[in-house]
């Protein structure tokens, strides 16, 4: 992409009823605009790593199995009623009337739904085990939106359901999903944590969050590295309600040798345990070995794929704004000119242009033939605004690398190498471009 045909409106200063450090960086760098309280547009460089984001969420979806559907916004009253959550989800449920006066509801989750929908097709315990997943949008009518996009009204999840014939197979498909999410947020580049939680309005009989350690994170980590535990203080103060108020330092209650520390965390995933919460009270059963109808044991396993791009902004910049990881950047490499009518520099960009793009890097395999690697990103600041307008919005919109073409370093035969995350850059010759590209993503 050429910076001059690209949409990336930027902004000096983010408005002021921004509140955490992504929503003022997605704002001011051109990700989102804020349309109503807790809804916002999402712009090109914003979706880009959404997208990304989307992506490695269903390469590890499908590795495990997992098969893709899609499920509609607008649910129906009865099936909520069904479950008794019509009233229990109190008015963070969005509901309203069609013309013909038929009550639905703007789906915040989609139990109900999934449930409904196999019920009708499946009957034979030959049929499962089996996970559907969806990626879509949902709406919750918070009663105070904030945080930009981490709590919006209106926001992009991946939620998944899997449904088993017995607790064993529902057990040994939740440590699939368990370790598929692992793999998602180490390759998202995160500092994260798994801990134990409550199941919330969800329901079922266990659950884990996946926190991305973050200052601002909004819920605190209890953890302990001896002996692997983790869970939210809440969840914690449940398990071991006699160790009262919990302090970073006491002895870890579970294992006794080591001792406890607290993080703050931005929950990114949740995984839970279901059981029959949903197929005993919606009749959704199939029939056993035995011919006898038994209902579906079912596990749950959302993400939330837009609070992703917040989560990693949160983790990731400095004063001049978003540093990138490689996995999520809307573009990897900045190639930028310092004066693009200059013929030499002109040739020169144009050339890097076209070769980074062919660069290929390592993608893990989706499938069969899938896992050659991904080509790089580039895009080419040829606008004819100063040098150090063009760094400052390499700066605040965080691209991974820059590589600079100015007049004083094509008369040496290099071109000035920077790192997002480095305080200086290196002269690399013209002709080791290609070279250092490659190995600094490999």
């Amino acid at each position: 992409m050429k910076y001059s045909k690209a949409y990336i409106p930027t902004l000096r200063e983010a408005p002021r009823d921004a509140d955490t450090i992504s929503a003022k960086l997605m704002l001011r760098a051109g990700l989102i605009r804020k349309i109503a309280a807790g809804l916002y547009d999402w712009l090109p460089l914003g979706m880009r790593v959404l997208k990304k984001a989307e992506a490695i969420v269903r390469e590890e979806m499908n590795r495990i199995g997992c098969q893709e559907v899609w499920l509609p916004i607008v649910q129906p009253r009865e099936l909520w009623e069904e479950t008794g959550r019509w009233n229990v989800y109190g008015k963070e449920l969005l509901r309203f009337k069609d013309r013909k006066e038929t009550e639905f509801c703007f789906a915040p989750t989609a139990e109900e739904v999934i449930t409904d929908l196999v019920r009708k097709d499946v009957s034979s315990y030959r049929q499962i085990p089996f996970c559907l997943y969806q990626f879509g949008t949902k709406f919750r009518d918070e009663i105070r939106p904030r945080f930009g996009v981490m709590r919006a009204r209106e926001f992009y999840m991946k939620d998944a359901y899997s449904f088993h014939a017995n607790e064993a197979d529902a057990e040994e498909f939740y440590s699939k999903a368990f370790n598929a999410y692992m793999e998602i947020f180490k390759r998202c580049g995160f500092k994260f944590r798994a801990v134990e939680a409550d199941s919330g309005a969800i329901g079922g009989s266990f659950s884990h969050e996946f926190m991305v350690l973050a200052e601002t994170g909004e819920d605190d980590i209890v953890s302990c590295e001896a002996c692997g535990y983790g869970a939210n203080k809440e969840k914690h103060l449940k398990t071991f309600p006699e160790s009262g108020e919990v302090k970073a330092g006491e002895p870890c209650p579970k294992c006794k040798k080591g001792t406890i520390l607290i993080s703050r965390g931005i929950e990114v995933g949740h995984t839970f345990k279901l059981g029959t919460k949903y197929s005993s009270a919606m009749k959704a059963t199939f029939l056993d070995e035995k011919g006898v109808a038994q209902p579906f044991i079912m596990g749950c396993y959302g993400i939330g794929v837009s609070r992703m791009v917040a989560a990693t902004i949160e983790q990731n910049n400095d004063a001049n704004g978003i540093i990138w990881t490689k996995a999520l950047a809307p573009y990897q490499v900045a190639i930028v000119p310092t004066n693009y009518e200059d013929a030499k520099i002109r040739e020169w960009a144009d050339k890097l242009y076209a070769e980074i793009q062919k660069i290929k890097i390592p993608s893990p395999s989706m499938g069969e033939g899938q896992g050659e690697g991904d080509t790089l990103d580039v895009i080419l600041d040829d606008r004819s605004d100063r040098a150090g307008v063009k760094f400052k919005d390499a700066d605040l919109i965080g691209f991974p690398l820059r590589i600079t073409l100015g007049e004083k370093g094509m008369a040496k035969g290099v071109a000035e190498f920077k790192p997002r995350s480095a305080a200086n850059f290196q002269e690399i010759p013209l002709d080791r471009v290609l070279e250092e590209v490659s190995k600094f993503f490999s």
